[in-house]
């Protein structure tokens, strides 16, 4: 494995693709406030950096927002922060801005029940997902609009699929001006726009100060071994990071030859099942590791605590004869490395390489005397129904 400290990592703008995606409700400003602070004026001396597409999530409602003040060909503020500072062609158009939909498909007005928020969670997460699948792309989050339930699955979604390159912020806008309908961005001339109420009085909108706080977030996209099948649900997604995080465990289930490592479920062939039990009870039991087989001396007492956890494993009618052949003189070398081996592979395809380690078959010593057994602690290890442990978990 690659050691991540001596890998030079490229900074955001040297990606080709670098996309803004924002959550925007009522106030569609949040967009143009965001790409003045990373393209105009960013804080802190970072450098410029401009977005080369915009992307927004949004209900209806904002979306039709978003369109007439961002977009209008006449009157969009996207179109006049772009042309007043000479920013490059950035793409954002319609076909940019992702409404949020019902169970049903129709598109929201808001997020009022618990299906919309769901549907809403698993919109914006697959979208994230989406965008970090391309490995030339490095993405901007912004979580200043919208709803706060919108804002908080924006940046989980990114904490469960961010990269090195990716980054997230909110964008502060200095008083008067923020959530001022009438505001957009600090503009280069003089501007005057009103403040609201009785005691309404003019600013210039070139004195307006916006400065961009970028957002710390847990990156857990190397934590999971891999992403859900299908579209991405944020609930399955969140399942799936608990599990990597985990405290190692393993629970095999005889009856239905299949194991839960830290809560996901394989189902192994009988010969590799046998084999990770037979080593799983000696060590639940503290027993010692064992050396492999030598070359010309196979192991009687090896064969027979596997054929006994086979025999479990298949019952009486299995058909464990091509496997007892082999076995009747005892288990040699060939057998236990390539059982090893085989087993090493199925459980690093469903574990990914980061979680894996803690349920395969360790070594220790040097290679002349090398010794092989669970390097996973004997209290995490048990032998019951996998059923009862999902059912223990869900209603934990």
């Amino acid at each position: 494995m690659q050691d991540r400290s001596t890998t030079a990592m490229k900074h955001p703008d040297e990606y080709p693709r670098r996309p803004l995606v924002a959550v925007t409700g009522l106030s569609p400003q949040v967009v143009t406030e965001t790409l003045y602070a990373l393209a105009v004026k960013p804080t802190g001396g970072a450098r410029p950096s401009v977005p080369t597409e915009v992307h927004l999530v949004t209900t209806k409602e904002g979306a039709e927002r978003a369109r007439l003040a961002l977009l209008h060909p006449e009157s969009g503020w996207f179109h006049q922060l772009r042309a007043e500072y000479d920013l490059p062609a950035i793409g954002f158009d319609t076909s940019n801005i992702h409404m949020l939909r019902d169970p049903a498909g129709l598109p929201l007005d808001d997020i009022r029940t618990p299906e919309d928020n769901t549907a809403a969670a698993d919109a914006i997460t697959e979208l994230v997902r989406d965008f970090c699948r391309d490995s030339e792309s490095a993405i901007h989050v912004s979580i200043a609009g919208g709803r706060k339930t919108m804002g908080f699955y924006l940046g989980y979604a990114l904490s469960l699929y961010g990269r090195q390159q990716d980054r997230l912020s909110h964008v502060l806008v200095s008083e008067p001006y923020e959530s001022h309908p009438h505001f957009f961005y600090p503009t280069k001339a003089s501007k005057v726009i009103d403040t609201l109420g009785p005691d309404s009085r003019p600013y210039d909108t070139k004195e307006a100060r916006v400065t961009l706080a970028a957002i710390p977030f847990v990156r857990l996209r190397d934590e999971l071994a891999e992403a859900p099948r299908g579209a991405a649900r944020f609930g399955e997604s969140v399942a799936a990071a608990q599990r990597a995080l985990a405290r190692p465990e393993l629970v095999l289930d005889v009856a239905s030859r299949r194991l839960s490592a830290g809560g996901e479920v394989i189902s192994l062939s009988p010969v590799q099942f046998a084999f990770l039990a037979w080593l799983a009870r000696r060590q639940q039991a503290r027993e010692p590791w064992l050396p492999c087989p030598s070359g010309d001396v196979p192991e009687v007492g090896y064969a027979a605590a596997f054929r006994a956890e086979l025999d479990a494993v298949i019952g009486e009618m299995g058909d464990g004869e091509r496997t007892a052949k082999r076995l009747c003189r005892g288990m040699d070398r060939e057998f236990f490395s390539q059982t090893k081996s085989k087993l090493h592979v199925s459980l690093r395809r469903r574990l990914g390489s980061r979680r894996a380690p803690p349920y395969l078959i360790a070594a220790d010593g040097p290679r002349s005397q090398r010794r092989y057994g669970l390097a996973i602690e004997p209290g995490a290890i048990r032998f019951a129904s996998v059923e009862a442990v999902d059912a223990g978990s869900a209603g934990a």
